[in-house]
């Protein structure tokens, strides 16, 4: 009987290899539980790999294809569903958002890559590498451009952001720039596509003072949460761990200005950039 084909890498690979690491281990008769077990793994991993949140790594499908019998497909196949555009720290987190029904966020010192606009975005992957030739940073801003893409639907995801004050008014680009950033992130809060909130230097010390915080949710996958440095990046999601990190953004909410009162300072901060830049 012929095991089941290859990938059309124009298809939507992760998907597909997700349902046939579900179909292929129900054949079998074990629970995510119990593959995850034999593979020293949570069952949530092997659920999250289901679903398509997770990348299917090379030694992972090479256990799969031994526990599940499946004659080398999955190694034959992680590499199609492992085709990012986003740098290699990035791109699991960057395909894991795009499958998100609710992502929460804490900024310390940028606006995020969902609100950016072009030329924010722009000035910000310059200032990653001065060396870097024009056109691969290009390349990153369309790439960063694509996923601001996931607002075009009026309500899905649920995107709300914490913004501390200090990625208000870190000069990014020049002034004009800022104004024109602003005014765009001051814009999906008052169309009501996502909920913003602006951690004041008045709040003092936070919970979240050393670093950035995401948190995503999934409809049929257990959440995560990323964490993000310099050219580094980690999904976690232990439930415990991502618990934590739930009510560490919870009481970032708490010490943030409301949103009435977070988009009355964007926009205030937009007009004196903008008054600045054109007197």
């Amino acid at each position: 009987m012929p095991g089941p084909k290859d990938l059309d890498p124009s298809s939507s690979p992760r998907a597909l290899l997700g349902a046939e690491l579900r179909h292929a281990r129900e054949k079998v008769g074990l629970s995510q539980d119990e593959l995850g077990l034999r593979l020293f793994v949570s069952g949530s991993f092997i659920g999250q790999l289901e679903a398509g949140t997770r990348r299917m790594q090379p030694e992972y499908a090479r256990l799969l294809d031994e526990e599940l019998g499946t004659g080398g497909f999955f190694l034959r196949n992680c590499g199609a569903a492992a085709k990012s555009k986003y740098e290699e720290h990035f791109a699991e987190a960057a395909e894991a958002e795009a499958q998100a029904t609710a992502i929460r966020q804490y900024v310390p010192l940028l606006i995020p890559g969902l609100l950016q606009t072009p030329a924010y975005a722009r000035a910000v992957n310059r200032a990653y590498d001065p060396t870097t030739p024009e056109e691969t940073v290009e390349e990153w801003t369309e790439g960063r451009m694509e996923r601001t893409r996931l607002l075009d639907h009026p309500t899905k995801p649920l995107l709300w952001v914490v913004l501390d004050e200090a990625a208000l008014r870190r000069e990014t680009g020049d002034r004009g720039v800022m104004a024109e950033a602003l005014r765009h992130v001051a814009g999906l809060g008052r169309r009501n596509r996502v909920i913003i909130q602006v951690l004041p230097f008045s709040a003092g010390a936070h919970a979240a003072m050393q670093g950035a915080l995401k948190l995503m949710e999934f409809k049929d996958a257990p959440p995560l949460v990323y964490y993000e440095g310099v050219a580094i990046g980690r999904l976690e999601d232990d439930p415990a761990t991502v618990t934590q990190q739930r009510f560490r953004f919870d009481l970032l909410v708490a010490s943030a200005l409301s949103q009435e009162k977070s988009l009355a300072l964007i926009e205030a901060l937009a007009q004196d950039y903008a008054y600045e830049e054109h007197p």
